[in-house]
């Protein structure tokens, strides 16, 4: 499976964009706070999709997938708790959210499918 060519790892990549298209708005003391829990976060997602197509067994590569969607919920609270601090304005807040909604639900429908592999005699 060429990870590249998914679209949650695509949708992913979005979302890696977007939100590092937002961080030049953080204050500059939250360089090292908020804003770097965020960047881990939000990189996380991709890097474990890719991590997981890379593994040779499916319950191995379920784990990384895991790893991601867990990571988009952090994501979730993090952009919460900037849009709380007036970090980011309500339309990126609301532009954010639906992209790592759209990531969730792909990534949801993988893990379903890889489960389903997992599961297979």
């Amino acid at each position: 499976m060429v990870y590249t060519e998914l679209e949650v790892w695509k949708e992913a990549r979005m979302l890696v964009k977007l939100m590092y298209l937002q961080f030049p708005q953080f204050p500059k003391d939250e360089l090292f706070g908020l804003q770097s829990q965020m960047k881990r976060a939000v990189v996380s997602i991709p890097s474990n999709i890719a991590e997981g197509c890379g593994r040779n067994h499916h319950k191995d590569s379920l784990q990384f997938f895991f790893i991601a969607r867990g990571s988009a919920y952090e994501l979730e609270t993090q952009l919460y708790l900037a849009f709380d601090l007036s970090f980011i304005n309500e339309n990126i807040f609301d532009e954010v959210l639906l992209q790592i909604g759209k990531v969730r639900k792909l990534l949801n429908g993988f893990i379903n499918y890889f489960e389903s592999l997992a599961n297979k005699p």
